[in-house]
């Protein structure tokens, strides 16, 4: 069931447009186009705790990097920047490195698994994807990008999890899986496109074609020990769509979740990887789980039921897909189009209970 927690005043002078909790939900970071970024303890009455101030840009989204490496904050601007910040105490906060190589707006930042290292991903509106890695013996960062990784821009990026599917359910699954890094971006090309680390660069691995217009977001679900791996991936043709592995990652299978009203901007998965939450233009946020047949089902907000999608269906061939008009003209990511739907600078917590 889904339930209200509690509404927070942000402050924020313009449009919010992402909110993250850290590893332990005490702390929540907010971004903003008035080129901000804010810290609050969510659980001390939302006070702001301090303002983080270093981008000339509307700021689109924030990262929070695992505890083991302390309290490290990754936010991306329109400025063309990533900002990894990091507190000595809630209220202290300085900049541990700046990187300014791309050459459009940055919009998407997200931190490896802490089995890698101190690594960020940002995905950037010049088509580019860089890595950093932070040497933590020398305090050094190393910076590698891919270039050309989708035309046009990306909007999106995620990192597969370091734990590989569980050889007891599939002897194919070994041991070589588990080392290897990997992402998933997704782009104007209308295009989702798997990476995978071979020898000191970025090899693209794997293009996943079934959207018609530009993906927005894309999200690789948290290991739970089957013998595949899932991505969600978002778009403005208004789908959502599951993506599923085969036990060593060669060949990948499409799923419509659901057609929407609007464009979807944002999709999230529950810590245990069964759950995903999605929003859109259409102003709403929807829960949905997959059910023992394979079937994706609307988590219902009031009765803590779960209903059937009649257009949750496999794709057979994804050309079919009925094609709409190309977008406008128009920069990655405009303010509106950041906003997740957090309207007058307020901003809501929900709890999910399965």
């Amino acid at each position: 069931m889904v339930s209200l927690l509690q509404e927070i005043d942000t402050e924020h002078e313009d449009m919010v447009h992402h909110a993250a909790l850290d590893f332990y939900g005490q702390l929540l970071a907010t971004c903003s186009s008035d080129g901000t970024i804010r810290i609050f303890n969510s659980r001390k009455n939302n006070k702001v705790l301090t303002e983080l101030k270093g981008h000339q840009g509307p700021v689109w989204q924030v990262a929070w990097a695992h505890p083991k490496f302390g309290s490290i904050l990754a936010s991306c601007s329109y400025d063309r920047k990533v900002i990894i910040w990091k507190s000595t105490t809630p209220r202290d906060w300085t900049k541990l490195y700046e990187y300014s190589n791309h050459d459009s707006s940055v919009n998407s930042v997200d931190f490896a698994p802490p089995e890698y290292g101190l690594v960020l991903a940002c995905a950037s509106s010049d088509g580019s994807i860089s890595v950093l890695t932070c040497n933590t013996e020398y305090g050094s960062w190393d910076a590698k990008k891919i270039p050309n990784a989708h035309t046009i821009g990306v909007n999106a990026i995620s990192w597969c999890p370091a734990q590989a599917p569980d050889p007891a359910f599939d002897q194919r699954v070994t041991s070589r899986n588990t080392a290897v890094k990997r992402l998933v971006s997704g782009g104007c090309d209308n295009l989702v496109k798997v990476w995978r680390e071979d020898n000191d660069r970025w090899v693209d691995e794997h293009h996943l074609e079934a959207h018609s217009d530009w993906v927005r977001d894309v999200a690789w679900a948290p290991s739970i020990g089957l013998p595949r791996m899932q991505i969600a991936s978002a778009s403005q043709d208004r789908h959502v769509i599951i993506w599923n592995s085969n036990a060593d990652l060669t060949q990948w299978t499409s799923t419509v979740l659901h057609t929407f009203d609007d464009a979807v901007w944002s999709i999230s998965w529950s810590t245990t990887g069964n759950v995903l939450a999605v929003t859109g233009g259409d102003n709403n946020v929807s829960l949905w789980k997959e059910n023992s047949e394979g079937q994706w089902i609307r988590i219902n907000y009031e009765s803590g039921t779960a209903t059937q999608s009649k257009q949750s269906h496999h794709l057979r061939n994804p050309q079919q897909q009925p094609q709409q008009q190309p977008p406008s003209n128009k920069p990655v990511m405009s303010d509106s189009e950041r906003s997740s739907n957090l309207s007058n600078s307020n901003l809501s917590h929900s709890q999910m209970s399965n």
